[in-house]
Parts: C-alpha cells; sequence; structure tokens
C-alpha cells in the first residue's frame, strides 16, 4: 500500500470518525455491565473494526472513564495509545513456522513490537499491508497453534492490575483449524473478567464454532460525510478534494488514505479520458492509456477499476432519475449528465459492470494488467459504438 500517511491515533472513540452509534452501544454494555465475554467486531475493508475494538479497551481500563469516553491522561489511556498495557494481549497471523521452538520466542517479540506499529500507524490496513509492512513477501501466514498454546496460557494467569484480561485476535480468518478447535473451550468459559475480542472483515472465512461462541458487533462503513469531515479535520485534503475522495472511496478508510496520497491522479479524470477514447475508438490512445495503465502498481491498477465501477454507479442513478443519490460535482458531474443516456443505457451499464468487476477480479489474481486493459477498452468501445 502506498500509504504515507501517518496520524497519531489515541486509541480513544474521538479519534473514529462518526459511528456515534456504535460508540454509544459498546459504552451501555460497559455501564449496564451487559458487555459480553467473546465479542466480534466485523466490518468491510477499510472500516473501523480494529480502532472501535481498540477505542473499547482504551475504555475499560481508563482510570477515570467519561460519561462517552475514556480520559485519554491517566497512565493506561497513555499506555493504551502504545498498545503497551500488561493485560492487554495480541494474536494475529505471522509466516507459518515448520516446528515451534523456544528459541523463536525472541523473534515473536519483534513481531508484536511490529504488530504494535502497525495497528498505531496503519489502524485501517488490511493482511496485505502488514505483509508488505513486515516484507513477509508471498509467504504463507496463520495462527498456529503454538500460538492458541500461548493465548490459552497468557489467559490462565492472574491479571496484572486486577482488571480486564483482554485477548484481541486480529484476522481470526488465519487461525489454523487446530488452532481455532483449541481455543473453543476457553471461548465457551473464559476465567471471570476475561475478554476475547475478535477483528475481521471476513467473517464470511470463520469456523461456525467460532462464530456460535462470539457476540457479533457489525461496523458499518464510513458514510461519505464522516470521511470527508475526517479528512477536512486532521488537515488532510481540502473540501473539493475531500468531496472526490470521498465518493471514490465509498466508505473505506484506508482507500481514503490511499487517494489522500494519489489526489493530483485525479483518478475520475482518468475514466473520462479513457471513456472518451473508446467512445472515439482512438486505439492508439487506448493502447497508449493500456501501457501506462501496465506501469502503474498493483493498488492502482485496482483503484482505477473500483474508480470505473463507482463512475457507472453515477450513470446508472442518473438514468434512473435519481440525482439526489448522486455524489459526483462539478466536471465530473457533467460527465455522467453527458454520458448517461445519450452515451450508456442502463443495460449497456450493467454489462461494463459485470466486466469492470471481471476485470478487478483477474487483477487480484495477479492477470496480465495490459492485456486486461486492452480487452475491457475493446468491451467498452464496442458497446458504445453499438450505441452511437
Amino acid at each position: 500500500m502506498g500509504n504515507h500517511i501517518l496520524i497519531n491515533y489515541s486509541m480513544q472513540f474521538a479519534d473514529i470518525p462518526g459511528l456515534p452509534e456504535t460508540k454509544e452501544n459498546l459504552i451501555n454494555a460497559v455501564k449496564n455491565n451487559h458487555l459480553a465475554h467473546a465479542l466480534l467486531f466485523h466490518g468491510p475493508e477499510g472500516s473501523a473494526n480494529l480502532t472501535m475494538a481498540l477505542a473499547l479497551c482504551t475504555y475499560l481500563y481508563c482510570e477515570k472513564p467519561g460519561e462517552m469516553d475514556s480520559c485519554g491522561e491517566c497512565s493506561s489511556c497513555q499506555r493504551m495509545s502504545r498498545l503497551v498495557v500488561p493485560d492487554l494481549n495480541f494474536a494475529f497471523p505471522t509466516i507459518a513456522k515448520v516446528k515451534e521452538d523456544d528459541k523463536e520466542d525472541e523473534e515473536k517479540i519483534d513481531v508484536l513490537t511490529s504488530w504494535r506499529k502497525f495497528a498505531i500507524e496503519q489502524p485501517y490496513g488490511n493482511v496485505h499491508d502488514f505483509i508488505y509492512f513486515n516484507n513477509f513477501e508471498k509467504k504463507q501466514l496463520n495462527i498456529s497453534k503454538g500460538a492458541a498454546r500461548k493465548i490459552i496460557q497468557a489467559l490462565s494467569l492472574m491479571s496484572f492490575e486486577g482488571g480486564y484480561k483482554i485477548m484481541m485476535i486480529w484476522a481470526p480468518e488465519f487461525l489454523h483449524p487446530s488452532a481455532a478447535n483449541a481455543l473453543l473451550k476457553i471461548l465457551e468459559e473464559p476465567q471471570p473478567k476475561t475478554l476475547f475480542i475478535l477483528v475481521t472483515s471476513q467473517a464470511d472465512q470463520l469456523l461456525t464454532t467460532i462464530l456460535s461462541r462470539t457476540q457479533k458487533v457489525t461496523i458499518r462503513g464510513f458514510s461519505d460525510e464522516e470521511v470527508k469531515s475526517h479528512l477536512i479535520t486532521k488537515g488532510l485534503a481540502d473540501e473539493s478534494s475531500a468531496d472526490q475522495i470521498a465518493m471514490l472511496a465509498d466508505g473505506n478508510l484506508r482507500e481514503a488514505y490511499r487517494l489522500v496520497d494519489q489526489v493530483e491522479d485525479l483518478q475520475v479524470k482518468k475514466i473520462r479520458e479513457w471513456f472518451l477514447s473508446c467512445y472515439k475508438a482512438d486505439f492508439k490512445s487506448i493502447f497508449g492509456l493500456a501501457d501506462d495503465f501496465h506501469k502503474s502498481d498493483k493498488e492502482a491498477q485496482k483503484s482505477l477499476m473500483l474508480t470505473g465501477l463507482n463512475v457507472l454507479r453515477e450513470i446508472l442513478l442518473k438514468n434512473a432519475g435519481l440525482d439526489q443519490l448522486l455524489r459526483t460535482h462539478d466536471e465530473d458531474r457533467a460527465f455522467v449528465n453527458n454520458i448517461s443516456g445519450k452515451v450508456l443505457k442502463e443495460e449497456h451499464v450493467g454489462k461494463l459492470y459485470g466486466e469492470f468487476n471481471m476485470a478487478h477480479y483477474h487483477l487480484e489474481r495477479n492477470g496480465n494488467a495490459k492485456f486486461i486493459f486492452t480487452d475491457l477498452s475493446m468491451n467498452v468501445a464496442k458497446l458504445m459504438a453499438k450505441i452511437s
């Protein structure tokens, strides 16, 4: 991920843009002593599933919690901002080891330090970002049976400070089946004041035996307004850029940060130029664009496909007369107005939606970018030729 934005998070609810309903539900559960002993924080990629879970931990450990948030000043809040509270344990995917032995303990401590740094610097990042952050390359990751043994061991000890012992498992879909099975009993019957927090964007990949033992905390994606005001408040974008980024990010703060890095690329402008070349059947220009596309990095390629899908969504809404739902502005809105109905009718947009999705799918699986882009361009040009 080409994301170089560093924001200091203090691990409080106040750091998370919007989502007032989720924050309120969690705080009420703590106040009314209704917090389940095993929680599954589940939200789409780029959502606040990790930040919300960490903010809950900060609130639980805070020495002077307020009505709606932790104090942010006590020693527990200060330690939470560095993720070094002794009763807070983490498990996360690491490189699969052939043999687990004690000599590796030192190395694992380094991985833990690295995970803390990652969670502080890229709290909206995904497993691919974590792999990139650690230079793991394409090695197989998992949460091993040995890691599960260590989880059980850590939770069998008395709490250091008399409060909650928390085990946070990030990306539990990477639990090796034997590790997942080893955890079932302790998930079912934990020690008093023990809290399991599982954080995932892939709940469908978890074993049903794990799912059935957790209470689900569903985290929705951010609204455009939440993303926009966050970018402006943090000084990451001006109003007009924040507007465009919020629309393209579609509720995904990880993508929003990536787009801040690339805001000068103006992805919608690229789509406009590309569609114009397809409409004119300007093959020289199309092959030039295919070369440029091939040279860009994988994230930028996928991002262009997602931008294309967003533009197609806008055209569909315009064709359906649902102007109040349109998210584009200025030149981009004019482009949508011009192309909808006249150039692309509803049935054609539906076909293109499928084509863009398929291109994104092939890029994810390391298909040849130049071939994928050229093939997609020919399909766009063919459809536009039929219409004009």
